[in-house]
């Protein structure tokens, strides 16, 4: 298995451990942007309390619930609408990048589960407005979901802009690796799109290095 993948039953197995679910919810779509541009899916993602990027769900405790119903719990109170998740939506689990299994460890290692559940365009509609009008944790732990864009415009604009933004621990490889294995973007498109991300965070970073020498001009003029 990769770096840190275990089996679900392994995961269930390290009681010790604290347990998250997470999940990719997505549709398919005759939408086009401007009229000529084919969105072709829709995929759900939400900016999250401190201004990262990642997929919907939250802590669970295996010894109360089984996996799936505490997910299906954390989306009620994330997106004000049921959805439930089942076994057949599981893809994997493994432990947190920022949480490997040590002994050393302070706090217990974190173990992230992660699925992907198909739904229909209508659906996605109920969920965006119910996020933003009812759902317990907007504002507060949820800032708002969002669409990713799976387009590239001639600007280059679209996918790869939306890759070269922060996630949350390893949902950009989540993204990444959903979207190849359900055939949503070709390995191409997706390459091109990490290539042109990776020059936009060059360029950010460069920006970034000049707006911090803006703000200690003023001190060096006292």
């Amino acid at each position: 298995m990769a770096s840190g993948q275990l089996s679900r039953e392994e995961a269930l197995e390290c009681s010790s451990s604290r347990h998250a679910c997470h999940v990719m919810l997505y549709s398919d779509t005759a939408s086009q942007l401007f009229g000529r541009t084919p969105i072709r899916h829709i995929v759900l993602m939400q900016m999250r309390f401190d201004g990262l990027l990642g997929f919907p769900g939250g802590l669970v405790d295996p010894s109360e619930e089984t996996l799936e119903e505490g997910l299906t719990r954390e989306l009620l109170e994330e997106l004000g609408v049921a959805v439930p998740v089942s076994v057949e939506d599981y893809v994997e689990s493994r432990f947190a990048p920022s949480h490997p299994p040590t002994s050393s460890s302070s706090s217990s290692p974190l173990i992230l589960h992660f699925y992907v559940k198909k739904i229909e365009e209508e659906q996605i509609r109920e969920i965006e407005k119910a996020a933003a009008s009812t759902a317990a944790d907007h504002g507060l732990e949820v800032l708002g979901m969002v669409r990713v864009p799976l387009y590239s415009t001639k600007s280059h604009a679209g996918f790869s802009c939306f890759l070269s933004h922060s996630f949350i621990g390893n949902a950009r490889s989540q993204l990444v690796d959903s979207l190849l294995r359900l055939h949503l973007v070709s390995p191409g498109e997706l390459r091109r799109a990490l290539r042109s991300s990776q020059r936009m965070n060059a360029q950010a970073a460069q920006e970034l290095r000049m707006a911090l020498e803006l703000t200690e001009e003023p001190r060096k003029q006292l």
